[in-house]
């Protein structure tokens, strides 16, 4: 991959952090515009405004897991409105948000399901990704994303404004 240019301010940066078995920050989906390392544990990923991907964190300490949570975000352009997320500047509007390991950890089985359908996540219907944070939420399994959903997405999306 490419470095980042400081300069680009349309792009949505991600610092992702990697020590085995106590921090680790990561991303499930999503194509990256560029990357910047910055040491061996750490870099930041860039991405293009409209491009939607999965933020992961994970982080124990002595005692256990401390944080385990997934978030889905389509970065968002230059005077658009966003939501703040910790890790990633400026932020971008959140599709999903799941805390708890058991709830990641279907979030990331529901990914898997799309890939084996063919589908990249990052082209899924953003208003799926809705409806599987709502599903989650409510102690509930969403519906599983189909490629006829995916076809009606993708027609519906050449016709939007």
């Amino acid at each position: 991959m490419n470095g980042i240019d400081a300069h680009d301010d349309d792009l949505t940066r991600v610092e992702l952090t990697w020590v085995e078995g106590r921090t680790e920050y990561w991303i499930r989906f999503g194509h990256e515009a560029g990357t910047q390392l910055l040491d061996r544990n750490r870099r930041i990923v860039s991405f293009g405004p409209g491009a939607v991907f999965a933020f992961v964190r994970w982080a124990a300490n002595d005692h256990g897991t401390i944080i385990s949570r997934l978030d889905i975000l389509r970065a968002v352009a230059p005077g658009e409105s966003y939501q703040t997320l910790p890790f990633a500047r400026p932020g971008g509007e959140i599709l999903l948000k799941i805390e708890g390991w058991p709830k990641v950890e279907a979030v990331l089985r529901h990914v898997d399901g799309i890939e084996a359908i063919g589908v990249d996540p990052a082209q899924v219907d953003p208003d799926h990704w809705r409806h599987v944070a709502h599903w989650m939420n409510a102690g509930e399994a969403p519906r599983p994303y189909t490629a006829e959903r995916h076809q009606a997405w993708l027609r519906r999306r050449e016709i939007a404004p």
